[in-house]
């Protein structure tokens, strides 16, 4: 059984259609997210050079994207229930393209942070949570499918960028490629034109007629309850909205009361500290090795080339009677499975060692992406999603912020990327048993409670109809009652008139 999550959405979605127009829109705004922080990674080792950085000082970069992306997940998200998607990528888009162009003009490496890592970081987080929310609004049945293919953008934008990075570079400079590149982050304004809103007020169109006929309808069901005692009424009309009340509808707080959502929460934070260092110093390593630039950038494109099926092939496996309910499971395999390829990457100790592992490591990297939000939505569904998406970003943004640097930490530390990748793959298998562990017991938890609901609707059921036994024999009580006393002055009548 899965998670008990309220997918009622006052509307139907239409499972396609204008939905995957709306599908490839999220691919493009997602796939330049979730991508720019990796592509990137080719500039570092001339960045390092250029301003006399070390590797943990260099990951900086790459993380304060990553956690500005994430920490801007709230914001986004009250954005997105206040004014809708297209409005918000839109923005994104701007602000996210400014950042990049600004930071042509950078001389040191903290303005690099600042225009790279904080105003372009949040722009994507602007780009990100609409795009996932959207494609949420317009599927259901098909929903694994749609984010599998909305979420194939980032590795479809990476296995781009990543050669077309060497080839800026080696043409025009740093400088001149994240002016370039500032240009195509434009392409996200583009695709948030695309996301039409959709909802009640765009599905329920109603005549005059029909509001006419409602409202003489609610006339007569208001006066009808006026006639009605009403219980707690007063209080309720004088009890006033607190802050807390206000606050959980633009972003709700209860969730951290939710047994799924804080399993996935818990699960994800360790996940994250190894989630994006192994890609981070993929290229670099290879460089360390003693590979040539292009063919150490060409790594990045084998891993998004296997990542671009991974992430659609996932979704339709994930969309499977036999999977769907379990997808739980699915990803603590898939975490695992991140873990492990990490663990083996140490091995490769030349070019086609690095092929083998990023080919494996694309694989799981796509695997575990896919199945990040459907999870999440099937634990909370769809109503509680924005809000979701929202409260897990801002606390996965520490993990993210502190990943890399701790692992260019460990590189200098011993001089070696080896040991980065062996911390990278125990956490990475730690945190996929902890889902595994934490979701089997989740799901006995929920088929108890749910026995249990069942017990309690039986016993209301047996009790109403006990009660409606009894009623029915009081009735034919003053049935009879009424009958023997209507009878009584006919049998008397005779004798009075004698």
């Amino acid at each position: 059984m899965a998670p008990l999550a309220n997918n009622v959405m006052g509307y139907t979605p239409p499972d396609g259609g204008w939905g995957w127009v709306v599908v490839f829109g999220a691919f493009i705004s997602m796939g330049f997210s979730y991508a720019f922080s990796k592509a990137i990674t080719v500039f570092f080792k001339e960045i390092q050079e250029h301003f006399g950085a070390s590797y943990s000082e260099i990951a900086w970069i790459s993380s304060i994207l990553l956690a500005a992306m994430y920490a801007g997940g709230p914001v986004s998200s009250i954005l997105v229930n206040r004014y809708g998607s297209r409005p918000v990528v839109i923005f994104g888009g701007l602000l996210s393209g400014a950042g990049m162009i600004i930071a042509t003009f950078s001389s040191s490496i903290m303005q690099l942070y600042i225009f790279i890592g904080v105003i372009a970081g949040f722009g994507f987080s602007l780009n990100l949570q609409p795009s996932v929310i959207v494609v949420g609004k317009y599927f259901l049945k098909r929903r694994p499918i749609a984010n599998g293919l909305a979420m194939a953008g980032s590795p479809v934008v990476l296995s781009t960028l990543a050669p077309l990075n060497q080839f800026l570079f080696d043409k025009f400079g740093w400088r001149g490629s994240f002016l370039i590149l500032g240009g195509l982050l434009l392409n996200c304004c583009v695709a948030g034109a695309l996301f039409r809103p959709i909802g009640q007020t765009t599905t329920s169109k109603k005549k005059p007629s029909q509001d006419l006929a409602e409202k003489g309808t609610n006339e007569t069901l208001l006066s009808a309850n006026k006639l009605q005692p009403s219980y707690g009424t007063k209080m309720e009309e004088n009890k006033e909205e607190t802050c807390m009340q206000k606050f959980n509808k633009v972003l709700d707080l209860t969730l951290f009361k939710h047994r799924g959502f804080m399993i996935y929460l818990v699960g994800n934070v360790v996940m994250f500290f190894a989630f994006y260092a192994p890609i981070v110093f993929l290229t670099p390593y290879a460089k360390h090795l003693g590979v040539d630039e292009y063919s150490a950038a060409f790594l990045l494109s084998i891993l998004a080339i296997v990542d671009m099926f991974a992430r659609p092939g996932t979704g339709f496996i994930a969309n499977t009677k036999w999977i769907r309910p379990r997808i739980q499971y699915f990803l603590s395999f898939s975490v695992i499975f991140n873990g492990f390829c990490h663990l083996m990457c140490p091995f490769a100790t030349d070019y086609f060692g690095l092929v083998v592992y990023s080919v494996f490591f694309g694989l799981a990297f796509g695997m575990v992406c896919a199945l990040l939000f459907e999870t999440l939505m099937d634990l909370v569904g769809v109503q509680k999603f924005s809000s979701a998406v929202g409260l897990v970003t801002i606390v996965e943004c520490v993990p993210l912020l502190l990943g890399p640097p701790i692992g260019g930490a460990i590189v200098d530390a011993f001089g070696d990327y080896r040991y980065m990748y062996y911390e990278c793959g125990v956490i990475m298998v730690l945190a996929g048993l902890f889902l595994f562990v934490m979701n089997y017991y989740n799901y006995r938890m929920l088929e108890k409670e749910e026995k249990e609901r069942q017990a309690k609707e039986m016993e209301m059921k047996e009790n109403s109809g006990c009660k409606k036994n009894e009623t029915s024999v009081n009735d034919d009580k003053i049935e009879n009652g009424a009958e023997s006393t209507s009878a009584k002055p006919d049998t008397e009548k005779p004798w009075k008139d004698d």
